[in-house]
């Protein structure tokens, strides 16, 4: 990890380790990855470290606000370096693909709560499901078409409102 690794966590008052460099290191070279990814890497790059610790170094840097942990529905956790700006994410339904998405701008009704229940909002999560392009061109449909896919399990998810 380079100086700045060292930099941000000594900026948010944290013990500056080995492990929380590499787990820091292997979110920023990877987004969106799993806990179980970042074990990989970080065995790869120092050698032995346990799950135990990879898990409580993530937890710390989420703590921090260095690292952001993202949970779609019927998949594992996923983590990213991309904080403290409120963007979306894609999931694909097929193959689990995660991707960026950045909020809307201008009118966005769905984003605005009818009724706020006292609470001061700061944040919405927005989570848009759908297929990437390479299982769209995988099933032989064609880009910017959808079709369902029966092979694979349903989620829990509600299905898109029609308006």
């Amino acid at each position: 990890m380079s100086e700045t690794g060292v930099e941000l966590l000594r900026e948010r008052g944290l013990h500056v380790t080995p492990q929380r460099l590499a787990v820091l290191s292997a979110v920023t070279s990877h987004p969106h990855t799993t806990a179980d990814s970042v074990l990989d890497r970080v065995r790869a790059s120092i050698g032995s470290i346990s799950r135990q610790a990879v898990y409580d170094s993530l937890s710390v840097l989420v703590e921090a606000d260095i690292v952001r942990r993202i949970e779609p529905a019927g998949s594992p956790a996923r983590y990213e370096t991309r904080v403290g700006d409120n963007h979306h994410h894609v999931v694909c339904r097929s193959c689990g693909a995660l991707a960026d998405v950045d909020c809307a701008v201008g009118d966005t009704p769905c984003l605005t709560a009818a009724d706020d229940q006292g609470f001061v909002i700061d944040e919405a999560e927005v989570v848009y499901w759908g297929k990437c392009p390479q299982c769209r061109s995988d099933r032989g449909v064609p880009q910017g078409t959808s079709q369902p896919n029966t092979n694979q399990p349903k989620t829990n998810q509600p299905e898109p409102s029609k308006r």
